[in-house]
Parts: C-alpha cells; structure tokens; sequence
C-alpha cells in the first residue's frame, strides 16, 4: 500500500508565515526611516554647507586721482554690464565712490549721472533716482526700484570694482578679461524716447 503524502496543516504554517510578514514590516520600516533621515539629512546638508555663492572678481576702473568731485565715468565689465562710478564725495577713502549699474530696471535704458541735480536720471521716462540709486521719480520712484549696486575697493590710489566671476563666458576669460571705461553704453539714451517703440518699422508709425 502506497503511503499518502504528508500535507502541512497550519500549525505548521503559522511560524513561518509570522516570520515572513515580521521580516516584510521591518524591511519595510527601515527602508521608510531611511528615507526619511535621507530627506532629513539633505536638507541640514544645505542648511549647514550652503551653496558657495558666485566667485567675484576684482577689476581695475581707474586712478582714484582722476576723478573730481562729481565726476563719474561709464564702466563696461568683462562680461558688458555698465556701470556708473561716480565720486560723491572727497573724504579720501572708498567712500567717497559709488559704483551703480547704468541699465534702468523700469525698461533698461541708459542712465546717466548729473551731477548739477545730484541724481542719477533715465531719459526714456523721466526716471531718477538719488545719490545712493533708490528710485525718486518716474516709474522706478513709483515702482520703488534701485540701481543694482558694485562694491569698490581702493588700493594704491587705484579704484576697483568688484564683479561676479560666474557671469563670465568660460575659464579662459575668466584669467584674461577685463573691463574698461567707455564713453558710452549700447541702448537708448534720447530723452523723452519710448523703448516700447523703439524696434518698431517706421511704416508701422506712420498713419
């Protein structure tokens, strides 16, 4: 006679089934503490080793010498940003200079600096703005917008600037580029003009 097969009952079962879902709930608990001290320990990453901000770098305006009281001279940047540097005072140190972006932040035409109204002005709209780059009038004095401000440094009677060393096109430049002063910027510079118009065909104007 044949002996018949043994079939497990569930006496048997129950263990190993208990084992089985015990090993699941604590594989599945530690994946989920990982993951969480993961996110965890990303964020006090960031919190606690910041990202490194932009590299600057240091360029050569001109002799401090060169400018007088309420003089300033148009500065472009290695990487064409321009920029007022104007002397607004004589205590003979940095502070007697101020570095300021010469692109309106209303429509980006040029600003210039007069020296007899104490104020930076914008032809396009009638913008101005005052010795420190806060928006007086026109729409950045109604938007209250500023001038994006460059820190200076003198050193032996030099002026420098300081620009971001990202803006640059590739490492290359970065060791070789530098800036210079310039007589005038690129853009719109004709009192009153409207820069909405400005790449409109003369057709188009016409009625």
């Amino acid at each position: 006679m044949t002996a018949s097969k043994h079939e497990p009952d569930d006496s048997e079962t129950q263990p190993e089934r208990r084992k089985f879902l015990t090993t699941a709930s604590t594989v599945a608990m530690g994946a989920g503490l990982a993951g969480g001290y993961g996110a965890f320990g990303a964020i006090a990453g960031r919190f606690l080793y910041p990202a490194r901000p932009d590299d600057r770098l240091w360029q050569f305006v001109i002799e401090a010498d060169r400018l007088g009281l309420g003089d300033s001279v148009l500065y472009r940047g290695p990487s064409g940003e321009t920029i007022n540097v104007t002397r607004q005072a004589e205590a003979g140190d940095v502070s007697d200079f101020i570095a300021l972006s010469s692109t309106c932040p209303h429509l980006g035409c040029q600003v210039h600096w007069e020296g007899q109204n104490n104020r930076y002005f914008c032809p396009c709209h009638n913008g101005t703005f005052d010795p420190a780059g806060v928006g007086t009038g026109g729409p950045p004095g109604d938007s209250g917008m500023s001038l994006p401000r460059y820190p200076l440094r003198v050193d032996s009677g030099l002026l420098f600037i300081e620009v971001p060393e990202s803006q640059l096109a590739d490492a290359t430049s970065r060791e070789t580029a530098t800036g210079e002063v310039i007589e005038r910027a690129p853009g719109i510079h004709a009192p009153g003009h409207d820069p909405c118009l400005a790449c409109r065909p003369t057709d188009d104007l016409k009625t």
